[in-house]
């Protein structure tokens, strides 16, 4: 009987796995090291980046064209350490699982939902006033 996936990312990381095999001979973890730990490490780091500085400047890019860059960089460059910790930990539960998938998404319905539940100007203001807060710590 198979082991049933644990997480989300066990079902697409077997899949590229096998990818991997079929492209290469090598039972090595491709990169510049002939250490394998080492390989996977660079990999992380460069992923890491890679995703860190996409999402900072799609962040910065949206914001801006309301708020103006100068003021989009102050937003999303002081963000509080515990924004910055709270985000890592919903993220981390909406990946792990579908449950917790489920939750997260469910959620962002339920604040969604709540925030059209006020009227257009008052969200928009309550939104604006925590932007503000945010660029000027």
């Amino acid at each position: 009987m198979a082991k049933k996936a644990k997480h989300i990312t066990d079902t697409m990381g077997k899949k590229i796995a096998r990818a991997g095999r079929k492209a290469s001979d090598e039972n090595t973890v491709p990169g510049p090291s002939t250490d394998p730990s080492t390989n996977l490490i660079i990999h992380d780091i460069v992923l890491r980046s890679a995703g860190r500085l996409t999402r900072l400047t799609l962040e910065k890019g949206l914001l801006g064209r309301r708020y103006g860059t100068r003021f989009a960089k102050d937003v999303v460059e002081n963000r509080s350490l515990l924004h910055t910790l709270a985000a890592y930990g919903v993220t981390k539960l909406a990946t792990r699982s579908l449950p917790g998938a489920a939750l997260v998404g469910g959620g962002l319905l339920v604040k969604t939902i709540f925030d059209r539940s006020k009227s257009k100007r008052a969200a928009k203001r309550d939104g604006n006033r925590v932007l503000r807060e945010q660029a000027k710590e």
